[in-house]
């Protein structure tokens, strides 16, 4: 158990300085750089030279029932040092997180590992990610090795079997993947597919349940992506009727100030990137969560998009009861747009 109490006394420590410890220093890692080039399919795997990597998918889907439903699938790499060995010693550690929403209940699990035993890992070729039984899968026969996962999680009551096929290209945030997250320049390397057609099985306390839907799947690898007084994050996918598509974030900081950045992204896959100031995020209503007050409906302006819409949440209840919580969960947008999407806000104490 050492390995796992070196990953939560690191994420205890550095809450105070960026949300868990993505603001602290990192001195011995790599650092992204402006104009990268990216090779795929080596990026799709680990980057063991930065210290936080992770591979996050989220699913909205609806079922057989006519009910609405959410899937979240993550797999986050945390390094203690920039090598790696395939022993108890090897310095890469790995959290997995998985959560199923419905409109009455929501379910999250967590697993811990250390790489090099295999327990927990990542290969880009063929593609592979996987804690324990939890795995994400390309099955593609040709073209990229993320156009057609299969993806399988499970928690204590709950479980999913769903198969993933993309249908438009890699999506490039911030300057052709550099993205910068704060005023002091603090970035990552960040990409996604946002196309995904979905379906598969829900195991739920009540049964079996055959959904299909949407899935956005985001990369994103950095060593120190925030700015030490930034305390969390609010994330939104969204996905547009006429099938647009568009990431936006705010990174808030203790001044009550926020970084903001978003990536608009048309149905046919080209895009445009928008830097800080663009998008406006404001909490519209609070609900009682885990004991606390998180910020669950939203109002969204986009100006230069004519967009102005407000977010409402699917099941308000969608707390990660992980080692560090917080909340996601699927959401449904009305105003001048409409559609559905994904939130993910960190930092609320």
């Amino acid at each position: 158990m050492r390995f796992v109490l070196a990953l939560l006394v690191t994420i205890s420590q550095a809450q105070a300085q960026g949300f868990a410890g993505l603001g602290t220093q990192a001195d011995g890692f790599a650092g992204p750089q402006p104009d990268p080039t990216f090779s795929f399919p080596a990026d799709h795997g680990p980057h063991p030279d930065y210290r936080i990597e992770w591979w996050y998918l989220t699913a909205t889907l609806q079922g057989e029932d006519g009910r609405d439903y959410g899937v979240q699938w993550t797999l986050f790499r945390s390094a203690l040092e920039p090598e790696i060995s395939d022993n108890w010693t090897a310095p890469q550690l790995f959290m997995g997180h998985a959560g199923l929403t419905t409109p009455d209940a929501h379910f999250s699990a967590e697993r811990l590992a250390r790489g090099g035993i295999g327990q927990a890992s990542v290969t880009a070729d063929p593609f592979q990610a996987q804690i324990d039984d939890w795995q994400m899968t390309s099955t593609a026969t040709e073209g990229d090795a993320y156009d057609v996962l299969h993806l399988t999680a499970r928690g204590s009551d709950f479980a999913y079997d769903l198969n993933l096929a993309a249908n438009g290209p890699l999506i490039f945030h911030g300057q052709d993947g550099y993205s910068v997250k704060s005023a002091e320049g603090q970035a990552s390397y960040y990409y996604s597919q946002p196309f995904y057609s979905v379906a598969g099985t829900l195991n739920l306390p009540d049964g079996d349940i055959a959904v299909t839907g949407t899935a956005w799947l985001d990369r994103e690898w950095s060593s120190q992506p925030l700015s030490d007084d930034q305390m969390g994050w609010d994330w939104f996918s969204l996905q547009f009727e006429d099938g647009a598509r568009m990431m936006a974030f705010a990174l808030r900081s203790t001044d009550g100030d926020s970084f903001t950045s978003a990536t608009w992204i048309n149905a046919d896959g080209t895009t445009q990137s928008y830097g800080d100031g663009h998008v406006e995020l404001m909490p519209l209503a609070s609900t009682e969560v885990a004991g606390r007050a998180v910020p669950t409906e939203w109002h969204l302006s986009f100006p230069e998009r004519g967009i102005d819409i407000r977010t409402m949440p699917i099941n308000a209840q969608s707390w990660m009861d992980t080692s560090f919580p917080y909340w996601e969960g699927p959401i449904t947008f009305t105003g001048t747009h409409a559609g559905r999407g994904y939130l993910e806000m960190t930092g609320y104490e």
